[in-house]
């Protein structure tokens, strides 16, 4: 239950203190004085969107602090969160809410923990629900449908619902992994194809020496100067061995030489050394020129040899061309052929992934059937219920039908849940958004607020003119349903219908006054009921604040469901307003006493 909200320079309050009570509490006022303010500010201390026009003109920073006293359900769940209750058993909501430099900062505290919007969500739906005339278009999307058609289902249901949400979340991901594989097959073989082929051209390449090329290099060249190679080595033998054209050769010149050297030993043995040098030449003077000889006349023309070469060269340069330097070719082939065969080897095969994915799919259909049935319980129990809450709000002949049709599965089931409507006999059942009015959409809001009462453990319901667009017998029948929803919750609600407020446990009036730039500054207590008074002074020397008063006695009630009923204090509408406090009074005693 809220118990009292501190509000600092929020839109057009300066400062506000207010007190709440068990029971209906309503808010009242001229339109556009500021009731949907307060509950706004209520919202922003639960975490709600906020943005800088929140804060009032002229300063840079708001506050809002909402304190409540909580349940042991909502005790036990902050104790999970590391939140202590305050010595009383209390829980206080604060929000700063600042601009600097132009950008806005936002922070929550609960209980002084700094706290997340996550958090700040979780405690705003155990602690309050607030329904307000924009909602009603939220309300006729089937998204929403099925959301409140679960939540009045309970426990059980939602416990079935998180059932399906796990059992999507495994079927999509054995859906993922068979697409993964499915796609990696494809891919995979694209690149078998291409390994085969590389594998196959690299090893028809016969790769075996790094520097084969260069190899091949020099027998192509010798190969093609055959002729060349066979007169210059004849040449050279001649040089060195034996000369046929009468010049004297290399192997005739050292003989000579060593022969004057053996003579000169003779006489002096210091030369010895020389002698063995020069037969040591000599006699590799004749070596080479034997082995020249050899050379040359072994050397034969081969044309077919030569082509072999050629062929073999113009092969493996087109490999190093694709594949790099042969060495590079050589590592790549044994590469490709260990990838090769990982490719080939295990994994988990693609059959075998289909069939995991359809057993996944197989549970998702049977947890999803579990699910429409228990949707379908529910759905007839609140069908009746809805009917007999909307009656008593002058809707005695309506009909209405929750329609659960099949839908892909999804994390929500699989199925659409439509709200269907007929508010006139012999109207058939219709989508809610397509046929009901402004004023039957408030009436059908209230009337399921009433249904979830029964099985919603939020402590406070906050109505934001839930009664637009009704008067009379209407007007009654929701003022006497927002007071039977206050005996089983606190309730706050702005209402512009005298017989609505006239129900209130607790009145509030809420009105805009021109108040001084320093008067702006004091507080504003809700147990104040006067009003400041007019002031005749410059623009500059006055602002616009809310102020709000609490209508504790009869006479401050009487004379504002006076205004409210017909714009001023006549005595018909002093005796009219009489009348509703009287009979609201009776009622109140009725049920308190049933």
């Amino acid at each position: 239950m809220l118990l009292s909200l501190r509000i600092e320079n929020f839109a057009l309050i300066d400062r506000l203190e207010l007190e709440f009570g068990s029971g209906l509490n309503v808010l009242t006022g001229e339109t556009g004085a500021g009731k949907s303010i307060i509950l706004d500010a209520i919202d922003a201390a639960l975490g709600g969107k906020v943005s800088s026009r929140v804060i009032r003109t002229g300063v840079d920073r708001a506050s809002i602090e909402a304190t409540f006293r909580v349940d042991p359900t909502v005790a036990a769940w902050l104790a999970e969160q590391e939140i202590d209750l305050l010595d009383d058993g209390n829980a206080v909501c604060y929000r700063e809410i600042s601009v600097a430099q132009g950008n806005l900062r936002s922070r929550s505290r609960v209980n002084g923990v700094l706290v997340n919007r996550q958090l700040m969500d979780g405690l705003r739906d155990r602690l309050v629900e607030i329904t307000a005339q924009g909602q009603t278009i939220q309300l006729t999307t089937p998204a929403r449908q099925r959301q409140l058609l679960d939540l009045y289902g309970g426990a059980k249901l939602l416990q079935q619902r998180d059932i399906v949400a796990s059992a999507y979340a495994d079927c999509q991901q054995a859906l993922q992994a068979l697409e993964k594989c499915r796609q990696f097959e494809q891919q995979r073989w694209q690149r078998l194809d291409l390994l085969e082929y590389q594998i196959q051209e690299l090893a028809a390449a016969r790769l075996q020496e790094p520097d084969e090329l260069e190899q091949l290099e020099q027998e192509r060249q010798r190969l093609s100067h055959v002729v060349d190679l066979q007169q210059l080595s004849y040449k050279v033998y001649q040089a060195l061995y034996q000369n046929d054209a009468g010049e004297i050769a290399g192997a005739d010149l050292l003989g000579d030489a060593e022969a004057t050297l053996r003579q000169m030993v003779d006489f002096d043995a210091g030369l010895q050394p020389i002698l063995d040098l020069v037969g040591t030449a000599l006699t590799q003077i004749i070596e080479a020129g034997r082995q020249i000889n050899t050379y040359g006349e072994d050397l034969e023309s081969d044309p077919q040899r030569l082509s072999e070469v050629e062929e073999r060269m113009r092969s493996l340069k087109q490999i190093v061309r694709k594949y790099g330097p042969l060495d590079e070719a050589i590592a790549l082939y044994e590469k490709l052929q260990a990838e090769l065969a990982e490719i080939k080897g295990g994994g988990q095969s693609l059959e075998e992934l289909e069939a995991n994915y359809q057993r996944f799919q197989a549970a998702l259909t049977q947890v999803c059937q579990e699910l429409t049935r228990l949707r379908t319980l529910t759905a007839g129990d609140l069908e009746g219920r809805l009917v007999e809450q909307l009656k008593p709000l002058g809707m005695k002949k309506v009909k209405f039908q929750v329609a659960i049709a099949p839908c892909p599965p999804a994390s929500t089931g699989a199925d659409r849940v439509t709200f269907e409507f007929s508010p006139n006999p012999g109207e058939p059942l219709q989508p809610l958004s397509a046929i009901a009015s402004g004023g039957e959409m408030s009436r059908f809001l209230l009337a399921l607020k009433a249904c979830f009462s029964q099985v919603d453990a939020t402590g406070t319901l906050i109505f934001d003119e839930v009664d637009a667009g009704v008067s009379g017998k209407v007007a009654q029948a929701i003022a006497e349903q927002l007071h039977q929803l206050s005996q089983r919750h606190q309730v706050l609600c702005v209402t512009h219908q005298p017989l609505i407020a006239a129900m209130a446990d607790h009145h509030f009036r809420v009105d805009k006054q021109l108040v001084e730039n320093s008067e702006a500054k004091r507080p504003a207590s809700a147990s104040s009921a006067t009003k400041s008074k007019a002031i005749d002074s410059t623009p500059d020397s006055v602002r616009t604040a809310i102020r709000v008063s609490r209508l504790s006695d009869r006479q401050t009630r009487r004379e504002e469901l006076a205004q409210l009923a017909g714009g001023k204090s006549a005595p018909d509408a002093i005796a009219f307003v009489e009348s509703l406090l009287d009979r609201a009074a009776n009622q109140r005693q009725s049920q308190s006493q049933s």
